[in-house]
């Protein structure tokens, strides 16, 4: 794998385990008790974007380990997803 595809996924990981972390220990002004005037009620009362950069990263790192052993070992091959088409590579054109 090189170094630019690495960086992709680890990239696409980190901004879909953002996402899945974000709503994480989110408590809204209507809960909190205080609503600041020209905000809605379901703004977060607390800004926590260290903790959750923090935890998103870890995450990713681990998601992309995962994900990098696999194709580096080849634990997973294009052959072994059923709705792939098959190549053969002793055939060409045709």
């Amino acid at each position: 794998m090189n170094l630019a595809l690495a960086i992709a996924i680890y990239v696409v990981c980190w901004w879909v385990v953002l996402f899945a972390v974000l709503p994480f220990g989110v408590r809204t002004q209507e809960e909190a008790g205080s609503v600041e005037p020209g905000t809605p009620e379901s703004a977060p009362a607390k800004l926590r974007l260290a903790p959750t950069l923090l935890a998103t990263t870890c995450v990713a790192a681990v998601l992309f380990a995962g994900v990098y052993a696999v194709i580096v070992h080849k634990v997973i091959s294009l052959d072994d997803i059923p709705f792939l088409p098959r190549y053969d590579a002793t055939t060409t054109g045709k």
